[in-house]
């Protein structure tokens, strides 16, 4: 498991834990991001990244992108 901020450009991986507060946790969830879906980094500059997730496109911050796990 890594965070997503490591995740290759292009790779598809699979959410295994989101982790933060809970409302960070809902958050998130609200995005797309559940455990045991698919996402695809985009682009990442500087730790920010944007993913497809759920035939959407999303930019995360780095902070977040730390919780969620792939």
């Amino acid at each position: 498991m890594m965070p997503l901020t490591l995740a290759e450009v292009g790779e598809e991986n699979i959410i295994r834990k989101v982790g933060g507060k809970q409302e960070v946790k809902a958050h998130l969830e609200n995005l797309g991001f559940t455990v045991g879906g698919a996402v695809t980094v985009v682009s990442a500059i500087g730790g920010n990244v944007i993913v497809n997730v759920k035939d959407s496109r999303v930019a995360v911050s780095r902070e977040m992108a730390q919780r969620i796990m792939v």
